[in-house]
């Protein structure tokens, strides 16, 4: 079932294989738990104090298929075998019955209140007479209502009908009358019905109906899924987070609750914007919850105003589209890097673990700072089961670090490796470069190369379960280094970084680390200015040589109080520097690069 979507049913279960027992309720329970309804309206119960020995077929139906029941009103005159009932999957707010014309049987209206949405289960005479007039009773009784409202029940009449034409003026058939609803064994027309309220304002979609196949009654029951259209202030599920910064591009991305058109305006003048949105193979990426627009062709070092627009689509068919509301954010703003540009500030945190207040904290230690840029370097977002997981700290990290103002760039450490979700991690995220989880790029004339160091046992341990690669992965990322290395583009850099989360060099002894084993002799007489790390959770400060490295290494510390850590890297002009401060506001560090 779609997200944001409603299953009504409506079943008549007469005849349903003696429904007055435990057995012939069973029956009927197995087709609605099949049909996955949301609500379903029953018509021609048994009338409990008059048949059965006082046996409540609805309330044992709700017991058998985990639903509320909601009952018609008892009715003491014998001469009624039947009425209705309603049973919800949601609590219901409120319900009413009210009588409709017809003495013989239970000619009567449910109208139950959910929290979204109303609805109305119907049986109607078998009199033309008194079919007519039902309808007028029905219109005002559902009239005030500002919620959808559905009539789903057993109308005794064909779609051709006078009944139905009468019906039509207020209400539209949302089941498909094509589909035969009686009788079950070889239907040949239909008399079921599931009808939406004409109101003032569409506020729903019809994305599928039905009927189910089904003997136990003489009708089939019969089925209609429908869209609730969702309120402005309820499409955007995450903050604005930006991606892959460059000169000329910068990647805007954020989610929404339910699938969406979206696009972005832009522009450096911010009453006038141009649109962008992602197409591939000349069709727009649509109908999804995940939103990612590159915006291509920016000039360096330029400021740009934008906002993100996301329209909720309801229906998204070959040849109908139907759409919600449009969300629209404010303005806001971003700066594209500049070549020529010498200055920049970095925060970089580390081995956060979702710990939100320990974030929280160091952030206000570096409020004040005018940063341009964060990094994580590694398992900030730990071990993740679930993409609301993942989507919870990507907000709270972007919202504390205004992400929708200052890009990010998440670099993978071990623990983004571990959990069901973290094979998807990178949909939510940028790749340096667009491609890899490593590469490499310049902040005006400083060089950041980017390495993912993968897990920290060995392919074949048992945790495992023989789902990793990463000696090969860690070998293609040695032909990357090589080639970085040998580049104009990193040999013309006037400072270079290098940044992956678990040391090559200063482990502890006999500590797995064979990323030592593939990179260490690359990394020989890299003129490398500094290397940034984390996992070991201790703080540490390793000076050029002491392990046979060739440039000075930071590691940050861990994710408690005691140790954590932020880092605050620093260009202004020649100069370079890195500042660690702990979690007291004091700085352990400072470090002329």
């Amino acid at each position: 079932m779609k997200k944001n979507t409603v299953r009504v049913l409506s079943y008549n279960v007469k005849s349903g294989g003696k429904v007055d027992n435990t057995m012939g309720c069973q029956r009927v329970a197995d087709v609605i738990i099949k049909t996955g309804a949301d609500v379903v309206a029953l018509q021609e119960l048994d009338n409990t104090p008059c048949r059965n020995n006082r046996f409540d077929v609805l309330a044992h139906l709700a017991s058998l298929s985990a639903m509320y029941p909601v009952n018609s009103a008892y009715d003491a005159d014998c001469d009624k075998k039947y009425r209705i009932g309603v049973l919800t999957k949601e609590k219901p707010i409120s319900w009413e019955y009210i009588a409709l014309s017809g003495k013989k049987e239970d000619n009567s209206l449910l109208v139950v209140e959910l929290s979204d949405y109303v609805l109305c289960c119907i049986q109607l005479s078998l009199q033309i007479n008194d079919q007519l007039a039902s309808v007028a009773i029905i219109n005002d009784a559902v009239s005030s209502f500002v919620k959808p409202v559905f009539l789903a029940g057993s109308m005794n009449s064909r779609p051709s009908s006078s009944v139905l034409n009468a019906f039509q003026k207020k209400w539209i058939i949302l089941s498909d009358t094509a589909k035969f609803t009686f009788p079950s064994d070889a239907p040949n027309r239909t008399i079921d019905y599931v009808m939406g309220y004409v109101s003032d304002e569409q506020n729903y979609s019809v994305w599928n109906t039905d009927t189910f196949s089904s003997k136990v009654s003489l009708h089939l029951p019969v089925f209609v899924d429908v869209r609730m259209k969702t309120p402005t202030e309820n499409i955007f599920r995450s903050p604005v987070y930006l991606q892959n910064p460059s000169t000329d591009s910068m990647t805007v991305m954020w989610l929404t609750n339910v699938p969406c058109h979206s696009w972005v305006e832009y522009g450096t003048d911010s009453k006038n914007m141009q649109v962008a949105q992602t197409f591939e193979e000349g069709i727009a990426i649509a109908n999804n919850t995940l939103n990612r627009v590159k915006l291509t062709g920016l000039k360096p070092g330029t400021c740009y105003f934008y906002r993100v627009n996301s329209r909720e689509l309801m229906l998204y068919q070959p040849y109908r589209k139907e759409f919600g509301e449009t969300a629209t954010t404010s303005i806001r703003s971003f700066k594209t890097f500049d070549d020529n540009g010498k200055d920049f500030t970095a925060l970089i945190f580390n081995d956060l673990h979702d710990i939100y207040p320990l974030f929280d904290k160091l952030m206000q230690y570096v409020k004040n700072v005018a940063f341009d840029i964060v990094f994580f370097n590694g398992d900030c977002i730990s071990d993740v089961q679930t993409e609301d997981a993942a989507v919870r700290t990507i907000s709270h990290f972007s919202k504390g670090i205004e992400g929708d103002r200052i890009p990010s760039v998440y670099i993978r450490g071990n623990h983004e490796l571990r959990g069901a979700f973290s094979h998807s991690l990178w949909r939510l995220l940028g790749k340096v470069g667009g491609t890899h989880s490593y590469g490499a790029f310049n902040i005006g004339d400083t060089r950041f190369v980017i390495l993912d160091c993968g897990e920290d046992k060995t392919d074949y341990h048992r945790v495992y379960y023989g789902l990793n690669d990463f000696t090969l992965f860690r070998k293609a990322q040695a032909e990357f280094l090589k080639k970085e290395i040998a580049s104009k583009a990193f040999s013309s850099a006037y400072k270079r970084v290098l940044m992956h989360h678990i040391p090559i060099y200063g482990m502890r002894q006999n500590a797995f680390n064979p990323c030592h084993d593939e990179w260490s002799n690359i990394l020989t007489d890299a003129p490398f200015d500094v290397c940034i790390n984390a996992h070991t959770h201790s703080f540490n400060y390793i000076v050029k040589g002491m392990y046979g490295n060739y440039f000075p290494i930071v590691t940050g510390g861990g994710n408690v109080n005691e140790n954590a850590t932020a880092m605050i890297l620093k260009k202004k002009g020649k100069q370079m520097k890195l500042i660690v401060i702990n979690t007291e506001g004091k700085i352990i560090l400072e470090l002329k690069i």
